[in-house]
């Protein structure tokens, strides 16, 4: 008999994984504001909750305009690492777009600017990111984790500083090392003939 090897897939997280979302927002916010709000402020929370219950249409304002994911910076080492990666797993780009359906275009473009070695069959655009099939989830929301039938990994953000429960990633580096240790693909799921070293 036999066996056929597939490659693992990897699900990525675009905003606050792949591109700094919550420094553009807060470089709007303060500058509408007069203020100085820094990532370091948001410790442990949302910008939303960190701003007046009267200034947050202004945040959803600033996600619905024209060039708001235009502008997103890019998270350090992540295009080096995911093309890296890719040569070892299926890469997808998972984004919950359906939050802001007004960012689809833009979110295209920001990808095939920074990320043109990622076709583009494989960004997924979702609302409920549970009904993903890949064997990790890299991903700045826990709750998109709980709901991930695969491996976790959370890549940290200010606003999940206190979560427990999940691997955590500091930066794009040790996603490297999480997911290449040693220069080879993380070994196999209990069960699972995917994912053999190649």
């Amino acid at each position: 008999m036999t066996v056929h090897y597939e490659r693992l897939r990897i699900c990525v997280d675009m905003d606050d994984t792949m591109a700094d979302t919550v420094a553009e927002h807060l470089a709007r916010y303060n500058k509408d504001y007069g203020l100085n709000i820094s990532k370091t402020d948001l410790h442990g929370k949302l910008l939303w909750d960190h701003v007046p219950r009267e200034h947050q249409a202004d945040l959803v304002r600033y996600m619905r305009s024209d060039d708001f994911f235009d502008n997103l910076d890019v998270m350090a080492d992540a295009p080096a690492v995911l093309e890296r990666l890719q040569q070892h797993y299926d890469i997808y780009v998972a984004t919950a777009a359906m939050e802001v359906p007004t960012s689809f275009t833009s979110k295209f473009r920001w990808l095939q600017r920074h990320f043109p070695f990622i076709h583009y069959r494989n960004y997924v655009y979702c609302g409920d990111k549970s009904i993903l099939r890949a064997d990790y989830l890299i991903d700045d929301l826990p709750r998109y984790l709980k709901s991930f039938h695969g491996q976790g990994l959370l890549f940290s953000a200010p606003h999940n500083a206190t979560v427990v429960g999940f691997p955590r990633v500091e930066n794009w580096r040790e996603v490297e090392e999480y997911l290449l240790p040693d220069g080879r693909v993380r070994g196999l799921h209990s069960g699972d003939l995917r994912g053999a070293q190649r």
